[in-house]
């Protein structure tokens, strides 16, 4: 892949469009009465899912880079074929589904690009807060909000109590226990792939995921990390230490592995 295509501020600016215009057509859906369906997993999908998913679908078509695409929305695409996949897009049309269905505001639209299994460029737009945040390893990251863009990086070291964000709409038993080790801690609830853009913009020391997320969920949001100096790794409740970096299409199934993300000077 030729980065200089793909990974400037000028490409990198189209997708925060495409990104943009997804996260309108959700809130057009937002704030109204909307339809809610359910997955094979009886997780929910709204009108609003739908929405974005062929907006962004139809745009990246429209730039005609050749790489392929998956989805949440349409991510039945044999391993057979996804693991000859060097460069393809992972989108998440509407991450946080159940925020948005509580209407509370905390949920993104993420768009990756993945790389040799890496995430090299990243999207993420909450459109109800109308915050904008968007990486590449060439222009490393930023935050946009209420007019103003700045380049964010994650804190080279962590405050006390630690600050941690976690779910709010899913706080496992795992993380309960995995977060005793610490004599003391502040915990920041939010949802979507929101939370790793805390650690990302320095707002938050930790997030220890020790529950059920896809590769949708965290693609856009782990260039952002990385792009500010952060990391995202696999982490083995049972030996409790950190292994790899998370990757993407890198196996059959499209499941994360646990993780946590941080800061790379974090000791913890």
């Amino acid at each position: 892949m030729d980065t200089n295509n793909f990974l400037n501020q000028e490409f990198v600016n189209k997708i925060n469009k495409i990104a943009i215009d997804a996260g309108n057509e959700i809130m057009a859906i937002y704030e109204k009465d909307f339809d809610i369906y359910e997955k094979m997993d009886e997780s929910p999908l709204t009108e609003a899912d739908l929405a974005s998913h062929h907006h962004i679908i139809n745009e990246l078509a429209a730039l005609k880079t050749g790489f392929p695409v998956l989805s949440e929305e349409s991510a039945d695409i044999d391993w057979k074929e996804r693991q000859s996949w060097s460069t393809y897009w992972l989108i998440d049309p509407l991450d946080g589904t159940k925020e948005f269905i509580k209407k509370n505001g905390e949920f993104t639209v993420n768009i990756a690009l993945i790389h040799q299994n890496k995430p090299v460029l990243g999207v993420v737009y909450a459109p109800a807060i109308d915050v904008l945040y968007f990486a590449s390893e060439e222009i490393g990251a930023w935050k946009a909000e209420a007019g103003q863009t700045k380049q964010i990086n994650v804190s080279d070291k962590a405050e006390t109590p630690l600050r941690v964000v976690g779910s709010r709409s899913h706080q496992s038993d795992a993380m309960v226990g995995y977060l005793n080790q610490y004599p003391s801690y502040d915990m920041i609830p939010m949802g979507s792939s929101l939370k790793l853009c805390l650690v990302a913009e320095g707002k938050a020391d930790l997030y220890p995921r020790l529950g059920p997320t896809s590769e949708w969920d965290t693609a856009a949001a782990h260039a952002v990390v990385n792009a500010a100096g952060g990391a995202c790794v696999v982490f083995d409740l049972d030996k409790n230490t950190e292994q790899e970096t998370l990757a993407y299409n890198a196996k059959e199934s499209l499941l994360n592995p646990y993780f946590i993300v941080k800061g790379p000077e974090i000791i913890v």
